[in-house]
Order: structure tokens, then sequence, then C-alpha cells
């Protein structure tokens, strides 16, 4: 999904109804905040979380990247229920 600047817009009218025309959407932004999408008339299955952002449903990611999946942590497989439930429970 694209991303458009007002200003750009106004430049590549006829190139972006072309795109919507294709079946893809394009976020229309004001000072770079979603404000609007243009795309098909008919959408194509559930909404995807850019359409539900530019919808004002929800707040964009404000980073692109992930955090780093923690770190696996090694389990006792040779220790009873009752004791780690002891341990958990400060017993």
């Amino acid at each position: 999904m694209d991303h458009i600047g007002a200003r750009e817009l106004r430049a590549n009218l006829a190139a972006t109804v072309r795109q919507a025309g294709a079946g893809e959407r394009v976020i229309i932004t004001l000072d770079g905040r979603p404000v609007a999408q243009l795309g098909p008339i008919e959408a194509n299955g559930a909404p995807s979380l850019p359409d539900l952002a530019a919808a004002g449903l929800m707040d964009a990611p404000h980073s692109p990247h992930r955090p780093a999946p923690p770190r696996p942590v090694d389990t006792a497989v040779d220790v009873r229920l009752e004791r780690v439930l002891r341990e958990v429970r400060g017993g």
C-alpha cells in the first residue's frame, strides 16, 4: 500500500487514480499523517492494518522495527509440578 502526500497527489492524480482502479489502495497524508485513502470501489476481504489506520480506527505503528523475540528460557524437565508451584508461590 502506497502513501502519498496531498501535494504529490495533485501532481500525479491521474496515475494515482489508475493505481486505485487497478485494485491498489493509496493512503493520502497531510503533514505526514494519514487522513484519507483512495482505492477500488469494492474492498476485497477484511480490512488491512493500513486500511484501519487510514479510517482512523487505530493508530499506525510509530516504528517500522519489530522488537526482538524474547530469549528462550531453559526449563527443568525433571522437576515435579508441585515443587515449581511451591517456589512460585513462595512456599
